[in-house]
């Protein structure tokens, strides 16, 4: 059906109306070829849209369809003995530094093969699809060898063709220094990242590149080096930023126009300034800071004071978020980081879409896709309210169910 009517519900807009979520009670909205074509008061319905058939949608809410931007969904195997040692007072750094972490996962991820890679993924992807996800940024960062990037990165376009959902692609190959390459940083970035990266993109793999800005992965002046070969192939960028410390990687990140910073809870202001000047988006990860049991709180108010937009995202990886719901963090970004239900509903769609660099998505308007989620509630804080709930009625990809 090229031509819908959603009649008799409230729109959740996110749009520069003065109303908050930019609510408009007694909605409808039309869809034309797969785009919103018109979204507004039912009652100011314009004739042109009058004998499209309507669905009457019981009251029930419309939002954007939500955006997952930062995720490792594509992984082999787990890290739930990981979990373990931290519960027993062993700290990332500490499980890092004894071979655990993201290298004991480059470990599983290389043995799995592109076809294990997509079908240990896709429950997974089906888990944040059921809540309403249209969209899904997915990282590479698991193989740190040339071989493995590539198939993780082709796994990932390959989930984009196996469910009814967006996928944006990051390579993320200066996620940790492989076991090889201990000590050795600069040389594994000479010799594998850059390469990696050329060879993905030639295929036609990478949507953005990403970093790992830590003391236990990459120095800032390392990061620049990943930067620059992505400027020179045209790619947008973002980062890992203060998660651990505060090495200034935001500020870095936002100097190439980065499209996010993330994680930021050690951010300082002059790293808010940079982001702010950059138009750079600070994605918030709360299953991370749950899982770690972090007590550095991202710099909301500073976020606040400069008008950074804040995204959220799952971050769904094996060690440090094993998390596949975007309502929960939902929930998480009001409970642990005291963001309003209107932020975090923001930070799911209008925020996220920014932070992936989607100018179409991420709002109820005329000309953007029409990816919709239809909800049994009231009202939209009750998305962020409720712990463990779906609400979900209906989701629309691309104008279809």
């Amino acid at each position: 059906m090229s031509q819908r009517l959603l009649t008799n519900a409230g729109l959740a807009t996110l749009a520069g109306n003065d109303a908050p979520y930019g609510l408009i009670e007694d909605g409808a909205l039309a869809i034309d070829g797969g785009r919103i074509a018109w979204a507004g008061k039912a009652a100011d319905l314009p004739q042109c849209f009058a004998n499209i058939p309507a669905e009457d949608q019981g009251g029930s809410l419309i939002t954007p369809g939500l955006i997952d931007c930062h995720t490792h969904v594509i992984f082999g195997g787990d890290r739930a003995k990981e979990f373990e040692m931290r519960l027993q007072g062993a700290s990332y750094e500490d499980v890092a530094r004894a071979g655990g972490g993201i290298v004991s996962t480059v470990t599983a991820t290389r043995a799995a093969s592109e076809d294990e890679l997509l079908a240990a993924a896709l429950p997974r992807v089906d888990a944040l699809i059921g809540e309403g996800v249209t969209t899904l940024e997915i990282k590479s960062g698991y193989g740190l060898d040339l071989d493995t990037e590539v198939r993780m990165l082709r796994a990932a376009r390959r989930i984009g063709e196996a469910r009814p959902v967006q996928v944006v692609t990051t390579f993320l190959g200066a996620h940790a220094v492989p076991a090889a390459y201990k000590g050795r940083a600069d040389d594994y970035l000479t010799d594998i990242c850059l390469p990696a990266l050329k060879a993905a993109h030639e295929q036609g793999l990478v949507d953005a590149v990403d970093g790992f800005c830590e003391g236990i992965a990459f120095s800032p002046v390392q990061i620049a080096k990943v930067f620059d070969k992505a400027k020179e192939l045209g790619l947008p960028v973002k980062l890992h930023a203060e998660q651990l410390s505060n090495l200034g990687g935001a500020a870095l990140a936002a100097s190439y126009g980065a499209l996010s910073a993330d994680h930021v809870e050690y951010l300082d202001e002059a790293g808010v300034k940079a982001m702010a000047a950059a138009g750079t988006v600070a994605v918030l990860l709360p299953g991370a800071f749950y899982t770690l049991r972090e007590t550095q709180l991202p710099p909301l108010d500073l976020l606040r004071k400069h008008k950074v937009p804040m995204a959220l995202a799952t971050d769904c990886n094996p060690g440090t978020s094993p998390l596949t719901s975007l309502l929960l963090t939902m929930n998480m970004g009001c409970t642990l980081f005291r963001m309003t239900p209107e932020e975090a509903l923001a930070g799911v769609t209008r925020e996220a879409a920014r932070a992936l660099g989607l100018s179409d998505q991420g709002t109820l308007e005329a000309g953007k896709v029409a990816d919709l989620a239809v909800w049994n509630v009231a009202h939209p804080a009750e998305l962020s309210y409720r712990i463990g709930f779906n609400a979900l009625k209906t989701r629309i990809f691309g104008g279809s169910e």
